[in-house]
C-alpha cells in the first residue's frame, strides 16, 4: 500500500531551493541564457530548466518511496515516475511568470497541482507560491484554501467590481475586454502570472479576473482549486472544468470572479476581447 504523501511539505521545499537559486541569479543577464524550446512550444531558459529540476528532483524522491506518478511539465512534457499505474498526476509550472522573472520583476510563482484524474475538476492539491511577497497559496478538496497557511475568508457581501485582473496582456489581446471594461470596473490591474491573479482573487484582492488568451493546464491547475476551494467562481470556456484537460495541447479562456454576477461581466469582456481578436 502506498504510503500518504505529505504534498503540501514537498512543495515548501521545492519553492525554498527554487528562492536560493533566484537570490543567486539576481541579474537580467544572468537570467537570458536560453537553452532551446520547451515540450509547452516556448522558448526556454536556463532559469526555468533549473526551477524544473529542483521539482523533478522532490518527485523523483515520492516516486522512489513507493509512489506511482504521471508528471506534466511545460518544459519536459509528460513523464512517468515510479513503477505500475500512475495513482497521481502532478501538474507543475515550475516557473509561471517567466517574462517577470527574466526582467527580475517580482512577481512570479511556482505552481504544482496533483489531481486523481485528467482534468481540472480531479485536482485534489494545489500550491502556488509567490517569490514577490513571499506568499504561498494552497488548497486541498474539501478542505478549504489559505494563504501561509491560514484559512482564506474573503470578503462575501456584495461589492461594486472594483479591481479586475487581466492576464495574458500583449496589447493584441487585450483591446476589446478593456474596452467593455469600461463603466464596468474601476480599476485593471495586470501582474503577469495566471497563478497568482488567480489567488488574488481567491483571497478577495482582486473582484475578478480574465486571461486574454487560451490559457495552459500547468497556468492554472493549482490556483483553480484554491479558487473554488475559496467559495469563488472559476469557468475555462467553453469547456468545463471536466472538460479542461490537464495535457499541454489544450489552451482554454479561463475566468475567475468573487461572484456570479461578477464573472458574468469579466465573461462578456472575455468574448469581447475575443471578438476584437476575430476582426
Amino acid at each position: 500500500m502506498e504510503r500518504e504523501i505529505d504534498w503540501l511539505d514537498a512543495c515548501r521545499r521545492m519553492a525554498a531551493r527554487q528562492a536560493d537559486l533566484f537570490e543567486r541569479t539576481r541579474s537580467i543577464a544572468e537570467r537570458t541564457e536560453y537553452e532551446g524550446r520547451g515540450e509547452g512550444g516556448d522558448m526556454t531558459l536556463k532559469l526555468d530548466r533549473q526551477c524544473e529540476d529542483i521539482v523533478f528532483e522532490e518527485l523523483e524522491r515520492i516516486a522512489a518511496a513507493g509512489a506511482a506518478l504521471s508528471a506534466v511539465s511545460e518544459e519536459r512534457g509528460e513523464v512517468t515516475l515510479g513503477g505500475g499505474e500512475a495513482l497521481h498526476r502532478v501538474v507543475i509550472d515550475p516557473i509561471d511568470g517567466s517574462m517577470n522573472v527574466r526582467r527580475t520583476i517580482p512577481f512570479h510563482s511556482l505552481s504544482i497541482a496533483v489531481a486523481d484524474g485528467d482534468s481540472m475538476a480531479d485536482v485534489h492539491f494545489g500550491f502556488v507560491h509567490d517569490f514577490g511577497a513571499g506568499e504561498e497559496f494552497s488548497a486541498a478538496r474539501g478542505d478549504g484554501a489559505r494563504l501561509d497557511g491560514i484559512p482564506i475568508d474573503p470578503p462575501r457581501e456584495e461589492m461594486p467590481l472594483e479591481v479586475v485582473g487581466l492576464e495574458s496582456s500583449d496589447p493584441r489581446w487585450i483591446v476589446g475586454a478593456i474596452e467593455d471594461l469600461q463603466g464596468k470596473a474601476y480599476r485593471i490591474r495586470s501582474i503577469g502570472s495566471i497563478a497568482i491573479t488567480l489567488s488574488y482573487v481567491a483571497c478577495g484582492r482582486f473582484d475578478g479576473m480574465l486571461s486574454a488568451r487560451g490559457c495552459r493546464s500547468v497556468d492554472a491547475a493549482a490556483a483553480q482549486l484554491v479558487v473554488r476551494e475559496a467559495g469563488c467562481e472559476i469557468a475555462f470556456v467553453g469547456y468545463g472544468l471536466a472538460g479542461a484537460t490537464l495535457d499541454l495541447e489544450t489552451r482554454y479562456p479561463v475566468i475567475a470572479a468573487r461572484s456570479g454576477a461578477h464573472l458574468e461581466v469579466v465573461l462578456e469582456a472575455l468574448e469581447a476581447g475575443m471578438a476584437r481578436q476575430a476582426d
